[in-house]
């Protein structure tokens, strides 16, 4: 994925949008993860995209940590000016509020929402000495609380899905959160961390060259790029399914005309050829785009959230 993302993205033209937006300024795409997660991939189509678009330069500016809330409310908390958008995801916008008490942003009132953009393909996956699910499953029964998992934080997708498996298999496991899914499976590859749930995009290539082994997918259909891996229906967990998404916002007040703006260029900006090939190959699985889709996303899945981190004790920190 490193040699896919190398290239900067530097538009000829300069000054298409609103007012002539960008005016010549570096617009800070904000990634709340580490380098090397699936964010980045759809970093680079927006790079791409919105250069082409509207000139100017737009730079990855990845600011981790705290289960995406670090980046996240450097965003909430930007000028309004079109220098700062953030690529955020469900972890950021509707799993943190349950997770941490003084989170220092409203998901809904704090920010320009602009759109949907994927969600994202993910695998259980685990160093290569563990030859399959149920061989996991056995040994976190026989020895609870030995065998560890990694995730990007407190409340992240990661850390749910892998409390609804603890529980649906009667295992338990110690849990090891880590700013990004990059450096979690840096530990696992070198075998100080068991497994981790994960997205699709920074275990692609460690999955298909053998330095992970991949488990499960929590889909109800195998993934094609990984047409071997079983889904959690198969291993017997009915109804596991991830809900994963991102999408593309700006801090609140942002000028209306710049907001419709973007709005009306991502749909272009995600189905040029090149776009579309690089959401293939990593696993991003388009979904509806809009301001509205994504603020009705974010509604549904705080009521659903509530309930689903009640269920799994977890209570804000």
């Amino acid at each position: 994925m490193a040699a896919v993302l190398a290239t900067p993205s530097l538009a000829k033209a300069q000054g298409k949008g609103p007012e002539g937006w960008p005016n010549g300024r570096s617009v800070s795409l904000v990634i709340p993860f580490t380098p090397g997660g699936g964010t980045d991939v759809i970093g680079r189509i927006l790079q791409d995209g919105l250069g082409e678009s509207f000139g100017g330069s737009f730079v990855l500016d990845h600011k981790p940590g705290a289960s995406t809330t670090v980046g996240v409310r450097y965003v909430a908390r930007a000028r309004p000016d079109g220098a700062t958008l953030l690529v955020g995801s469900n972890s950021g916008f509707t799993q943190a509020p349950f997770a941490y008490r003084n989170l220092g942003y409203d998901p809904l009132a704090d920010f320009t929402h602009i759109s949907l953009l994927y969600a994202s393909a993910y695998l259980l996956v685990a160093h290569p000495r563990w030859s399959s699910f149920e061989q996991v499953i056995e040994a976190a029964r026989r020895e609870p609380g030995k065998l560890s998992y990694g995730t990007w934080g407190l409340g992240s997708t990661a850390h749910l899905l892998m409390l609804e498996m603890n529980e649906r298999t009667g295992t338990e496991m110690l849990h090891v959160p880590y700013g990004g899914p990059a450096p979690a499976l840096t530990e696992i590859l070198a075998g100080r961390v068991d497994m981790m749930f994960t997205t699709f995009a920074p275990a692609r290539a460690h999955v298909l060259e053998g330095r992970l082994r991949a488990l499960a997918a929590p889909h109800d259909e195998r993934l094609a790029a990984v047409p071997q891996v079983p889904t959690t229906g198969e291993l017997g967990l009915p109804g596991f399914l991830v809900n994963a998404w991102w999408g593309l916002a700006g801090p609140a007040n942002l000028p209306p005309p710049l907001s419709a703006a973007l709005e009306r260029v991502v749909p272009d900006a995600v189905s040029r050829p090149a776009a579309q090939r690089l959401a293939d190959e990593f696993g991003l699985l388009p979904l509806p785009l809009g301001r509205e889709e994504m603020r009705a996303r974010i509604r549904r899945d705080l009521a659903q959230n509530e309930g689903l981190m009640r269920k799994a004790g977890i209570t804000p920190e």
